[in-house]
Parts: structure tokens; C-alpha cells; sequence
């Protein structure tokens, strides 16, 4: 048998990941197009936690307290966090309940900005490869982005984003977060929600 992993160990791309761990949470079950129920667990070792999709039955069979060795499983990023996967060939099994050193600190699983940026580097690669075909497509200036910790990405302080900056006036008022934005206040923050006033005047 292969030696084991810990949860501190596991990194995106990881293959063939043995590891022995407890369940701390079970996520609530989330069908895809195909029907195939899939849940998120929340697992830990001694080393740290990590979320975990498991797919179909084997899903429901699983418990918060259950003890389970994972054999031949993998890693990889989904929407910017770090997951672990049973995959084709991998194999959980339960050895026991409850009784187990853990520690739910560090959450290897939280959004991290290096798998973000790995991903929209990726992402952005092949936008450029097809940008050539597409005249209407514009390019991306990553040096006019900053991110912060949560891997959101704002426009970096000076860049404006309004394509509108000289020229001929749209007919349009600018709103509140537009004004600011090019009076040098910083990067605005919009929910998307139309600004305007609704009270009768």
C-alpha cells in the first residue's frame, strides 16, 4: 500500500492521493444536468481541512464522524477553491467513527488568489489565441487589474474602465460611481443596480 497523505500536502493536480481523514460537515446535494447527485464534505486530518465532492450514492452514505481512507483519489480547483475527488479509481472506505485527531485550521479549501490567477491565465491564453479570429474582441491589460485576497479582481488605481473618456458625449448623465471614478476617488464599487432615484419629485 502506498504511503499517506496529509491534508497540508495536497496540492491542484495532485494524483493517485491517499489519505485518511474525518468528516466534519456533509453538504446539502446538488443534482447536475445529467441527474447525478453530487455533495460537498468538509474532511480534516491533523494537518488542516479541505472540501471533498463525493457523487451519487456513495454521497449519502457518508456521515459527519465517519473516519474514511481515500485511495487513488485526486485534487483540482473547482470556481477558485482546492477540492478533492474520489475519481474513477478511487475508493473510499470507512474504518471507524468520531475518534480522531483533527484540526478544522488551516481550510486548504478557501478561495485562493494563486488558483484564480492560474486559472484566468489559462482562460486568458486561450481567449488571446481566439482573439484574432473575433474583430470585435477586446484585449485584456492584466497590468490595469489589482486582486485582492479573495481573488476579486478591481481596476488598479488610475486605469479607468470607461471607454467614454474623451469624445463625444453620450446624451447620458454619469452616475454617482462614474464620478468618482474618474475624480481619482479610487476603483468604484457597483451591486448593478440602477442608481437613480425613484422618489417623486
Amino acid at each position: 500500500m502506498s504511503t499517506e497523505t496529509h491534508v497540508k500536502d495536497i496540492k491542484p493536480g495532485l494524483k493517485n492521493v491517499n489519505v485518511l481523514f474525518i468528516v466534519l460537515e456533509t453538504g446539502r446535494v446538488t443534482k447536475t444536468k445529467d441527474g447525478h447527485e453530487v455533495r460537498t464534505c468538509r474532511v480534516a486530518d491533523k494537518t488542516g481541512s479541505i472540501s471533498m465532492s463525493v457523487w451519487d450514492e456513495v454521497g449519502a452514505l457518508i456521515q459527519t464522524g465517519d473516519i474514511i481512507r481515500l485511495t487513488k483519489g485526486y485534487a483540482a480547483v473547482f470556481k477558485g477553491c482546492l477540492t478533492l475527488y474520489t475519481g474513477r479509481g478511487g475508493e473510499l472506505q470507512k474504518i471507524g467513527e468520531f475518534c480522531m485527531v483533527y484540526s478544522e485550521v488551516p481550510n486548504f479549501s478557501e478561495p485562493n488568489p494563486e488558483y484564480v490567477s492560474q486559472t484566468n491565465q489559462t482562460v486568458l491564453s486561450d481567449q488571446s489565441g481566439s482573439s484574432n479570429q473575433n474583430n470585435g474582441s477586446a484585449s485584456v491589460n492584466p497590468a490595469a487589474e489589482t486582486s485582492n485576497e479573495n481573488g476579486v479582481t478591481a481596476p488598479a488605481p488610475g486605469s479607468s474602465t470607461n471607454p467614454q473618456q474623451g469624445g463625444r458625449n453620450s446624451g447620458r448623465r454619469a452616475t454617482n460611481h462614474q464620478t468618482a471614478a474618474a475624480s481619482g476617488a479610487g476603483p468604484a464599487v457597483s451591486n448593478g443596480k440602477e442608481t437613480r432615484r425613484t422618489a417623486k419629485r
